[in-house]
């Protein structure tokens, strides 16, 4: 099992594909962009997921069930999700991307960075380096043998689509992305940044809804009004996290683009005789092919960090989980148990026909050594420092003092308590 190091880079690209899997199942059948159409959310919910502009203006919207939807469009077109298919087309353009930098961090499904550091002495300007993602980009939808790896037919997302923002750091290159016109791009030069994000609205900072709430409650509406608030009014009320929004809406913070490590997975595969349905059987499939991954010769030494099972269902259908183990291991049980779960809540929509657990992430180290490692409860005890430690941070960033107090036995023959004992700040 080989390990890449990581590489970095300060300049970067965001490409981005607003509803990537909606277009990549109308680029699968093209007669649906002329439908109002909706693809059903990958849990049990039954609530719709993405949603064609056709049938929002017919009043539909993301989270309604499906029920009401039809209710509000009956022409409304209701596509079963393919998370397999979308992660295939994904890896596809990052393959794509690739070819441009050697530097590419996945974001999330249609959202990538490109590190830029380096690439002026092969393209040029940030003008021609947008280019040359585009290009990338062109040859991921119609790939040649001279160009690209890419067949034509693998990955049919029109040009029109990709949005492009180039800036210093992940934050800058993705509010710009988010801020181009379809097959656009838009440039942020070094040294403009602030007055660039002073006018975006509060939407492209990564805010939880509560956290959204409170700041347009004050009345902020955009980064500059943010940015404007003295830091440390920012971080007594919103802590840690408030203090990185801050510098974020502010530009005193450039996030580094870091390249994906891609070791080869490890994968074991089951194909049913007959397509299964019930989640006891799955989960019993599951338990037997995490047994026969880790089995597996190049297994030996590592443990895993990142697995995740997909299974192809029937009428074309499919289903994707993944879990990252906080402690990666080499037990069954441990590996398993976030597989199981994510089953339970969020179940295949149809019965299975193919299983698949693919190990995709190591560590190294395997589970033989943790035997000489502390005993379970010396490592609970650790965890537990650790997350008051985390605690007592968050309170004195907060209030400027700790507030925490440990109590100390001093004068334990003393009739009186205040000199029997002491309080003393305390440190986890």
């Amino acid at each position: 099992m080989t390990r890449n190091p990581h590489l970095t880079s300060d300049g970067a690209a965001c490409c981005w594909i607003p509803l990537f899997p909606l277009r990549c199942e109308i680029a699968r059948q093209p007669e649906l962009a002329s439908l109002p159409m909706a693809l059903v959310g990958p849990d049990h919910t039954r609530r719709v997921w993405q949603l064609s502009p056709l049938a929002r203006r017919a009043g539909v919207r993301p989270g309604m069930t499906v029920s009401q939807a039809i209710g509000l469009c009956p022409a409304l077109k209701l596509c079963e999700p393919d998370p397999v298919h979308y992660d295939a087309q994904f890896s596809r353009l990052l393959t794509a991307l690739g070819q441009v930098s050697p530097v590419i961090e996945p974001a999330e499904l249609g959202r990538a960075y490109v590190g830029t550091d380096g690439l002026e002495g092969l393209y040029g300007g940030p003008e021609e380096i947008v280019e040359a993602i585009e290009r990338g980009t062109r040859n991921a939808e119609c790939g040649t043998a001279q160009e690209s790896s890419l067949a034509c037919s693998d990955f049919r997302v029109p040009r029109s689509a990709f949005r492009v923002g180039w800036g210093r750091g992940k934050f800058v290159s993705w509010v710009a992305a988010s801020r181009a016109k379809p097959g656009g791009a838009v440039i942020v030069r070094s040294g403009e940044e602030g007055r660039f994000l002073a006018a975006q609205p509060l939407a492209v900072l990564p805010l939880d809804a509560d956290t959204h709430r409170r700041l347009r409650q004050l009345g902020i509406r955009t980064l500059g009004a943010l940015a404007a608030l003295p830091e440390e009014a920012v971080v007594s009320q919103f802590g840690r996290a408030g203090r990185r929004l801050w510098l974020l809406a502010a530009g005193r913070i450039t996030e580094r683009v870091v390249g994906r490590v891609a070791p080869e997975p490890i994968v074991a595969a089951l194909a049913f005789f007959a397509a299964v349905g019930e989640r006891e059987l799955l989960a019993h499939a599951l338990d037997r092919l995490i047994e026969r991954a880790l089995r597996d010769p190049r297994r030996s030494g590592w443990r895993v960090q990142v697995v995740r099972a997909r299974a192809e269902l029937e009428h074309g259908a499919s289903w994707l989980v993944e879990a990252t183990l906080k402690d990666p291991s080499a037990d069954r049980e441990r590996i398993a148990a976030p597989l199981k779960t994510q089953l339970e809540r969020s179940p295949p929509a149809g019965a299975v026909e193919r299983l698949v657990v693919e190990f995709t992430a190591f560590v190294p180290g395997t589970a033989e050594l943790q035997l000489f490692a502390r005993d379970a409860q010396a490592a609970a005890r650790a965890g537990r420092r650790r997350a008051l430690r985390s605690a007592a941070q968050e309170i004195k960033l907060r209030l400027k003092r700790s507030l925490l107090y440990h109590v100390i036995e001093v004068q334990p023959w003393s009739r009186l308590p205040e000199r029997r004992y002491a309080l003393i700040d305390y440190e986890p």
